[in-house]
């Protein structure tokens, strides 16, 4: 894809992140922390288009980097990793993707994270729909990690910009929000 038409399809994504995700209202978010917005990001990751627009920037930002898989912890990652590795085969760039559960599953095979096997020098991207203080982010790294996963990149649909950088940097990574909440005017 061009730089042009990556920049409509950015124009477009936050356009529709404004109309279908931003909702205003006292709410509590996953961190414990109380907001007077919140983004129900899945309603974005969900839909067919928006969906096509957030992997094909996605696609767009690991297109010199050497990945072997893409994947974050479940909820919000996982329309997420779906799109990605759908696109990715349409451009033929393959991806396999993969689902970090937030406990390992307590049958059959006691999996923590589901999809293709990783391995030791799988190399991989972490993605989120939208990071507060960014520990659903940690969480799969923690993961990766464990089973030797070199991370490539850790990428956010929207950075609250609450403390997420900051956590992952512990980490030696950068998080890299395709937007942040200043693009939000909130």
């Amino acid at each position: 894809m061009s730089a042009v038409n990556i920049a409509l399809i950015k124009k477009l994504l936050l356009a529709d992140l404004k109309r279908l995700s931003l909702k205003r209202g006292r709410v509590i978010l996953a961190s414990g922390k109380t907001s007077d917005y919140y983004f129900d990001a899945r309603i974005s990751s969900l839909s067919g288009t928006t969906a096509y627009y957030i992997a094909a920037v996605i696609l767009d930002m690991i297109k010199k980097d050497r990945v072997d898989a893409i994947g974050g912890l479940t909820l919000g990652a996982d329309p997420i990793v779906g799109a990605v590795t759908a696109l990715s085969h349409t451009v033929k760039r393959p991806l396999n993707g993969f689902i970090v559960r937030k406990s390992e599953k307590s049958h059959g095979m006691k999996k923590l994270i589901e999809g293709p096997l990783l391995k030791k020098s799988s190399r991989v991207v972490i993605i989120d729909d939208v990071v507060t203080t960014g520990s659903s982010t940690v969480q799969a790294i923690e993961a990766v990690r464990n089973i030797g996963c070199k991370i490539v990149r850790v990428i956010a649909v929207v950075d609250r910009m609450e403390g997420a950088r900051e956590n992952i940097k512990k980490f030696g990574l950068e998080l890299e929000p395709i937007f942040t909440i200043k693009d939000f005017n909130v």
